[in-house]
Parts: structure tokens; C-alpha cells; sequence
């Protein structure tokens, strides 16, 4: 299984690839036919190439199914005249992926990387499937230094802009090294709105030290560096230009890296035990991306050369000792050196507590097939970055057969518990209640600060559920549109507040496992990843949703009017 990197990944997609991952390590249904007897269903259709509408061969229609534990997987190939067939699919939900290199699915020229939602029942023959392929964009180009010489082994990323937890955040969506002549090639790109950064090798950085002036006296020279550029020469992310890409673009761009000022970071670490060592992080407030790594010497001092002017968390663990200690400060980088740095380490806290369930009647569950992420607050603009202290610290707790979990080495911070379920039976639960210190934590989080803290959560499984169908302003049913139920102000900090869906080939979707309370349901026939997460985007959508309130164990049906995609 690949590694994923948690500490960057926005915190709702972390949970689902958690969530999948959990899933994923159950043994699958046979991923061929069904059981003798049993009456299935069959999904034909073509794929076709836009905006001519050619038929493409040799395209992987993957059928994977919404029910982890009782669906199965289906695989086709499309034929010479782009058609494709699937037979004996047992009845359920299920996720349409395509996969043809150099091309994407498109809908309403969006990218459908989630798959679009098809419904079968049994003994249904679904024919009139039409998959959409849109050649995907590329970037290329050189990345050269001032002399334009090649740099090789240069970092190109293609970064977005997303919205979490009340704040916006960059994502990376693809990266690639230079080669010896200082090419780059990005391919697969969505359409859509990106950044693009290059980050120079690390040997440019320790090389401008001892080009820099060498006959000047060490006090005296002015150190350089080259830094991270942004597309097409800012030094800032926030002064980047963004670059539209469409289906099939073919975009150039070269790179010209020219040193900057730079400036070094000195301290020290005490409170290092006598049996182990400590390492020191400095970690970019721009895109928590661990800038710089350095080792302390026997006394503790440290030293980090060409750091550009910025802002930054200085991050000190242990290493090699029997307990774990960790240190954290935040550093601001401007016209000189900062010196006199002083970290001292400190054991990180153990936070235990115990899951009890309230089931509904009828409703049962068994402990193991839940865990608890432990998400940081991100009101100083730190976000789940904060999770990486620690070095070994996971976030992610498996709760027991008795139902107690914990977590250990967890730094300092403010942090809220989500429920995580890792099988299908799972959704209908939602965390009711955190106590600790004898109040009900969960909408005001807690405090780690070093002593132990306990935090018993209560799970329950009288959600609400919202059923209906998304039809568009004329009254068509609209498949593969977006359904958010979006909650009250308060609770738009919190991602596990909110409710997704999306709607089948019949325009109807299935909303389960929503808490009680007040929200606006949305449905939207196209939308860029989870901008339901961003408060500007959710005011132009103001006054075309649907308010809806829900109690415990309710399930209500909606009918929604989508809104157009050119009406965004």
C-alpha cells in the first residue's frame, strides 16, 4: 500500500482514504459474476472522445461497488468502436471509474475524479451509458539558473488553491523532477485552475554559500540562496499568477532561478537525554511543506542556512531515546539572521478515553470496526500540520473489542475526536457527545497540554438521512450532480458536520449518517472539488437551496433544483 501523506492531505479527504484504506484491508466478494441463482443486472454504453465524438478503444471501465461488504468489482475494456459491456453485476450501488492514459472523464467540462454513481436493481439492463473523454492537459518546460545553465533535479508542483476548515490551503496536484537538461513534463492535468512552484535541489542552496563572496570575512557576507518561485517569477505564493488550463492545452513554461537573500536560523534544543539526540524541522507557513532539516550537535546547538524571509513553525524531537519529546516555537524570518532560539523539549501527552455506542433498536455494530482521528484546531492558521509533531505520533486511534483507544506522544494544540467507520454498516453513525472534564467537548474541542487527558466519545446510531432527487430549472432529473447538506454557521469550521452525496443516472441521491440539526441542502450540476467548503463560494450560491432541519432518526425526502453550472 502506498504511503500517504497525512500531515498535507485536506482533513475530509484524509478521513475517506482512511476510511477506504480500513475498508480495503477486508477480504472482497469475488470480483467475477454472482452466485448461481441470483438475479443481476448488466451496464453496456460507449466511450467517445470530445468535442467530435469519436469512439475510443482500449479504455478501462472499472465498476467498484459503494457497499464495501456486499458488492463486488467488475472490469471492462472498450471495444474498436469505443462500446464496452459488463454482465452478471449483482444488484447495489456502484462507482464508475474510466482510465485511459492522456485522457479524462469529463462532465460539464469538470473532471469526475470521484466517479459518477450508478444504480443498478436486479434484472435491470442499463444500455444508454455514455462516458465523455477530454485529452488532458500538459505543462512542460526548463528550469535554469541565472547563467541558464540547467538545474537538475529541481522539484516542479502543480499546487490549487482548496478551502478547509474555515481557511484556504494549497493542495498539490502533481509533481515532477527536472531531468539533467533541466526539463520538466507534468501530464494529466484536470482542466482547472492551478499554481505552478519549482523548488531548487538542495546542492543549489549549500553551493551559493561557498560562491557567495568566499574572500569575504563570515560576518560580513551577504549569504544567497536560491528559493521556491512561483509561475512565472514571484518569490511569494500569494503574489503567483494562477494559469487556467482546458482540455488537451499544451502549455510551456520555463524557469529562471536567480539567487535571493537568505538568512540562518541558530538555537539551541535542551532537555535532550543523555541517551538520544534531537532533530529540528522548519516547517513553511505557506504550504507545510517541511522546509529544512538539521540535526543538533552533542550540545544542543543548531544551525539552518539559506532560509528565505517568511514565516515558519520551528519543530525539535527526540530521537533514539525511550520516550518521545518534542518542542515547537514559531519563527519569522525578515532582513537577518535569527539567533538565540531556544527550544525545550517536552514529553507529548497521552490522550485515552473509552467509545460507548447507543444503538437504535435494530441497529448494531461491533467496536473494532471503528477508530477516532484526532483532527488539530486550526484557529491560528496551523491546520492539521500541528499532527506532525512527534515524529511517530499517528492520529488516527483503532478503538478496542472493550471500546477504549488512545492516543500517545500527541503535542500540544487544541484538537476536536471524529468517528471514523471502516465498513459500509458503519454510516449511520455520527460522534454525539465528548466528555471530558466532566462537560460535553465536542463542539468546543479540548486542550493538550502535557499532563494526561481522558475523553470518553459517544457514538450514536439514530442519525438522520435525507432522500430525494435533483432535477434541473425545467424539472429533469440531473445525474452526477453534487448534493451538500451545509450546516449552520458555527459548524462550517467542521467537515465532519457536513453531508455528501451524488445524485445517480436517475437524478436521485441518499444522504445517511447526517446528525441532527439545522442545515441548507444544496445541489449543484457541477462544482471544483469541495468549494462547499469556502464561504464566498457558498454566498453566490445564497437563496437556492433548500432549509431543512433534522432530529434524531428522522429521514426526510427532497426534491432540489440544481443549480446550472454557468450559473455559479
Amino acid at each position: 500500500m502506498a504511503t500517504l501523506d497525512f500531515y498535507r492531505m485536506p482533513i475530509r479527504t484524509f478521513a475517506l482514504t482512511l476510511t477506504l484504506c480500513i475498508a480495503a484491508m477486508r477480504p472482497l466478494p469475488a470480483q467475477t459474476g454472482a452466485p448461481a441463482g441470483l438475479q443481476t443486472a448488466k451496464l453496456s454504453g460507449i466511450v467517445v472522445k470530445d468535442p467530435d465524438g469519436q469512439p475510443v478503444k482500449k479504455v478501462v471501465i472499472e465498476l467498484i461497488a459503494d457497499e464495501h461488504e456486499h458488492g463486488a468489482n467488475y472490469t471492462a475494456v472498450s471495444a474498436a468502436d469505443g462500446s464496452f459491456q459488463i454482465e452478471q453485476i449483482r444488484a447495489g450501488q456502484y462507482r464508475l471509474f474510466v482510465e485511459k492514459t492522456g485522457f479524462l472523464e469529463m462532465e460539464k467540462n469538470h473532471p469526475r475524479p470521484e466517479g459518477r454513481l450508478i444504480s443498478l436493481t436486479p434484472g435491470q439492463e442499463m444500455t444508454d451509458t455514455v462516458v465523455h473523454l477530454q485529452p488532458a492537459a500538459v505543462a512542460h518546460g526548463r528550469v535554469t539558473d541565472e547563467d541558464g545553465d540547467p538545474m537538475a533535479g529541481a522539484q516542479v508542483s502543480l499546487l490549487r488553491q482548496t478551502y478547509q476548515s474555515g481557511r484556504r490551503q494549497w493542495e498539490a496536484a502533481g509533481a515532477e523532477s527536472t531531468n539533467d537538461l533541466g526539463e520538466f513534463r507534468l501530464p494529466g492535468i484536470a482542466p482547472g485552475t492551478y499554481y505552478v512552484s519549482v523548488n531548487p535541489p538542495p546542492s543549489f542552496r549549500s553551493m551559493m554559500e561557498a560562491t557567495s563572496g568566499a574572500s569575504l570575512h563570515a560576518a560580513e557576507r551577504q549569504r544567497m540562496s536560491y528559493r521556491t518561485t512561483y509561475y512565472p517569477a514571484a518569490l511569494e505564493a500569494d503574489q503567483a499568477t494562477a494559469i487556467t488550463f482546458h482540455a488537451g492545452d499544451d502549455f510551456p513554461m520555463d524557469f529562471s532561478l536567480t539567487p535571493q537573500p537568505s538568512f540562518a536560523v541558530r538555537g539551541s534544543v535542551v532537555g535532550i537525554p543523555a541517551n538520544a539526540a534531537a532533530v529540528v524541522m522548519l516547517q513553511s507557513g505557506d504550504l507545510g511543506e517541511v522546509f529544512n532539516g538539521a540535526e543538533t550537535h552533542r550540545d544542543g546547538v543548531f544551525e539552518m542556512p539559506d532560509v528565505p524571509p517568511g514565516d515558519y513553525s520551528l519543530i525539535a524531537s527526540s530521537t533514539g531515546g525511550s520516550e518521545r519529546l518534542m518542542a515547537r516555537q514559531h519563527v519569522h524570518v525578515g532582513g537577518a539572521a535569527v539567533d538565540g532560539i531556544r527550544l525545550s523539549l517536552q514529553p507529548g501527552s497521552v490522550v485515552r478515553g473509552r467509545l460507548t455506542l447507543d444503538a437504535a433498536p435494530g441497529k448494531t455494530a461491533a467496536m473494532n470496526q471503528f477508530s477516532v482521528l484526532l483532527v488539530a484546531d486550526d484557529g491560528e492558521g496551523e491546520g492539521a500540520r500541528a499532527v506532525i509533531l512527534g515524529g511517530g505520533f499517528s492520529s488516527v486511534a483503532s478503538v478496542q473489542a472493550d471500546g477504549s483507544f488512545e492516543w500517545k506522544d500527541v503535542a500540544p494544540g487544541h484538537y476536536f475526536p471524529q468517528l471514523i467507520s471502516g465498513s459500509f454498516s458503519g454510516t449511520d453513525w455520527f460522534l454525539r457527545a465528548a466528555i471530558s472534564g466532566g462537560r460535553d467537548v465536542s463542539d468546543s474541542g479540548f486542550t493538550v497540554g502535557g499532563s494526561p487527558l481522558l475523553v470518553d466519545l459517544v457514538a450514536s446510531s439514530r442519525s438522520a438521512g435525507v432522500a430525494g432527487v435533483a432535477k434541473s430549472h425545467d424539472g429533469k432529473p440531473v445525474s452526477n450532480a453534487t448534493v451538500v447538506a451545509v450546516p449552520t454557521q458555527r459548524y462550517r469550521k467542521r467537515p465532519d458536520h457536513f453531508a455528501t452525496s451524488t445524485t445517480d443516472q436517475t437524478g436521485h441521491f441518499t444522504l445517511q449518517g447526517v446528525r441532527p440539526g439545522d442545515y441548507t441542502l444544496y445541489a449543484w450540476e457541477s462544482i471544483d472539488g469541495e468549494q462547499y467548503f469556502d464561504p464566498d463560494f457558498l454566498k453566490r450560491s445564497e437563496g437556492q437551496g433548500t432549509a431543512l432541519k433534522l432530529v434524531e432518526s428522522e429521514h426526510k425526502s427532497v426534491e432540489l433544483e440544481v443549480i446550472a453550472a454557468d450559473g455559479q
